[in-house]
Order: structure tokens, then C-alpha cells, then sequence
């Protein structure tokens, strides 16, 4: 369980092929404190440490999770958002994030407003039922408040410091993200259905 609020960036320093697997190799000021067997946030999705080598830290994405995300189209030297999992007894600062990607959105719209920067980003109508205005959207890990919802479309803001501490600052309009639709509209949807 994680909680949308990005610890640090890391950057993908290799990627291995293994059949329909993915390796990602990632450096990261986290590394050292990371153990194998751990689960980490990336962009969004739960992966799995599963080898640790000096700075450098190996996760693994399987054919599901490359269909579901973007990962699928990360290259060398891309910065990722990571958060390690959360510890019971921790304060909630963003919403409850699980790490399980629903949809990949893309990104229509970046405008500067002058000491924060709108997103706009368009998604299947399969899961707008999923969201409410003014609720919580995890955008490539990242907890955020939504407005200007539509059936397929929402905008967030974006603050300088979350500007610089994530990859939003690396987002260009065409680009795919990672999105998680909150956990209690899912549950609630799933009793009324």
C-alpha cells in the first residue's frame, strides 16, 4: 500500500528482454535501503526488488503489467518516480494507492500559470465512474486532486515543489502516464453493481 506521495526519483540505467518480461535496472539514492523481496512504487506500479547491486536496484514487469501501464516504453536514462511502501502507523499525506494500474491516460494539455503548471490528461470512459471532482487520481505514483472532470478528461495542478521532485517536469503533451483511479470509488462501484 502506498500513498501517492513521491519520495525520490531514480534513473533507468538498463533494460534486459527476458521472453515477455522486462528487467529494469535503476540507480537510485534509495538502494541501499532497499532489500530484495521489497515492494516499490514506480511511476505508479508495484514492483518487486528483486536484485541490488551497489546504487543500482533490479525490478521486474511482467506481460500484464506492461500491457496495463507504460512502462512498456521506457528507455535508458528516463527519471522515474519511486515510493516505498507504506508503514502502518505512518501519516496518509496523499489517498490509499495499492500500486495496481487501471488505464494509462495521455497527456493533452501543460500550460505554465505562473508558480504552478496545469495537466491536462484524457482516459477511457471505461473508469470515469471511478473518480469525482475535487477526489484523488494517482498520476505516475503521484497522489493528485482532480477538477474539470468529463467523461475521458481531467486537469490537475501541479505545485513547484512536486514540479521538481517528480517526473512532471520531464512530461510533454503525446506522453502516456500511469493512472490508479481511487480504491473507495472502486469498492463502492463493485457494491452497486
Amino acid at each position: 500500500m502506498f500513498t501517492g506521495i513521491i519520495e525520490t526519483m531514480g534513473e533507468l540505467v538498463k533494460v534486459e528482454k527476458e521472453q515477455n518480461n522486462l528487467h529494469f535496472h535503476i540507480r537510485s539514492n534509495l538502494t541501499k535501503e532497499l532489500k530484495i523481496d521489497q515492494s516499490l512504487a514506480h511511476d505508479g506500479v508495484c514492483l518487486t526488488v528483486v536484485d541490488v547491486q551497489d546504487d543500482i536496484y533490479t525490478v521486474t514487469a511482467v506481460h500484464e503489467t506492461l500491457e496495463k501501464s507504460a512502462l512498456g516504453m521506457w528507455a535508458v536514462g528516463r527519471k522515474i518516480n519511486l515510493e516505498r511502501a507504506m508503514k502502518l502507523g505512518d501519516r496518509l499525506d496523499g489517498h490509499l494507492v495499492q500500486g495496481h494500474v487501471d488505464d494509462t491516460g495521455k497527456c493533452i494539455e501543460i500550460k505554465n500559470q505562473k508558480g504552478s503548471w496545469l495537466y491536462k490528461f484524457q482516459f477511457s470512459g471505461n473508469n470515469s465512474n471511478l473518480i469525482i471532482e475535487k477526489g484523488s487520481l494517482c498520476i505516475n505514483g503521484t497522489s493528485l486532486t482532480i477538477f474539470n472532470l468529463t467523461e475521458s478528461s481531467c486537469c490537475v495542478t501541479v505545485i513547484p515543489y512536486t514540479y521538481e521532485h517528480t517526473n512532471f517536469h520531464q512530461l510533454i503533451v503525446g506522453d502516456l502516464v500511469n493512472l490508479e483511479f481511487d480504491m473507495i470509488g472502486k469498492y463502492i462501484s463493485k457494491i452497486k453493481n
